[in-house]
């Protein structure tokens, strides 16, 4: 599906025919401010990536497929991510319970969100090193 704000159906592509495009400060009700609040946060974009890998995934499962990341900010970024409505957190009774995590049907649909945003990037990526690399900071 491809959004509004890209094809062109506002004034001008990316400006959206909506009344809350027309803000002249930061609004928290902007659909645009919504994304990039349940996408806050180093690692949450990966994290999307991993559960969209996949139907539901054990904390341990999430864990191993991002060794780098520190337990705490796993946690973290989780919970964050159920709050906003793009993960459930499912327990199931025993002992030992088990907890899983799947994406919401909202949370699926950041899929073609985190697409969009990696075509953007590399379209704009500088071939060769990066710059940490060449010696430039």
């Amino acid at each position: 599906m491809t959004h509004r704000t890209v094809s062109g159906a506002g004034p001008e592509p990316g400006l959206p025919d909506d009344a809350r495009a027309g803000v002249s400060a930061p609004d928290p009700g902007c659909p645009v401010e919504i994304t990039l609040a349940a996408l806050r946060g180093r690692w949450t974009t990966l994290l999307v990536r991993e559960l969209l890998r996949g139907e539901r995934f054990a904390y341990s499962e999430l864990a191993a497929s991002l060794p780098e990341l520190s337990d705490k900010v796993l946690s973290e970024r989780l919970a964050q991510l159920v709050a906003a409505g793009v993960v459930r957190r499912m327990r199931t009774p025993g002992w030992p319970s088990a907890v899983t995590y799947q994406l919401t049907p909202h949370g699926r649909d950041l899929g073609p969100v985190l697409q969009a945003l990696w075509d953007w990037g590399a379209a704009r990526a500088a071939p060769g090193p990066a710059p940490e690399e060449a010696g430039v900071t």
